[in-house]
């Protein structure tokens, strides 16, 4: 049986992340969506939160599981028993970051490999951190998530308004 490991952040989880899991799903026996818990990056929703969002949004998947891990992914990788980490590659510009991840990951564990499988060209412009300026904006994010993520990053803006602001980091900048 082959085990595959997807991991990100997804803060939130997208309808690209979406494609790239149920697409990785049909490709490998199972498919363990792994939440990082503690990247080098300002995070709008808790662990708990992304937890549960990811888990409903792939509920239709039956050989995925998502959990949260804080370690190395590799080291996270050799617990689950998987042999194989799943990227998703958006735009040219991916493609550096991950084949420098993946050498990374093939020095630390060689017995685990990285495939990254690109995303579908309606999701090509699509992460995480457009999906939350869009929101933050108040713009339409209906085709980028799923209908309980865009509840959720709605609850969000009005209790962090209500609270006083909110620092988000543009890529463009």
């Amino acid at each position: 049986m082959t085990i595959a490991i997807y991991p990100a952040t997804f803060d939130p989880i997208t309808n690209g992340h979406i494609d790239i899991a149920t697409r990785a799903a049909s490709i490998f026996d199972h498919l363990v969506v792994a939440v990082y818990a503690r990247p080098l990056k300002n995070l709008l929703f808790s662990t708990e939160e992304r937890l549960i969002m990811t888990k409903e949004a792939l509920k239709h998947l039956p050989n995925v599981t998502v959990e949260s891990y804080d370690c190395l992914t590799v080291e996270f990788a050799r617990m689950k028993g998987a042999s194989v980490i799943v990227r998703g590659l958006r735009v040219l510009s991916d493609f550096e970051w991950e084949f420098q991840l993946a050498l990374t990951n093939r020095k630390l564990a060689p017995g685990i490999d990285t495939v990254c499988l690109i995303t579908s060209q309606e999701y090509s412009f699509l992460s995480s951190s457009v999906v939350k300026e869009v929101a933050m904006m108040g713009g339409c994010v209906d085709e980028m998530v799923p209908p309980h993520v865009k509840s959720a990053l709605e609850k969000k803006f009005s209790e962090i308004g209500e609270r006083g602001g909110i620092e988000i980091i543009s890529l463009r900048d």
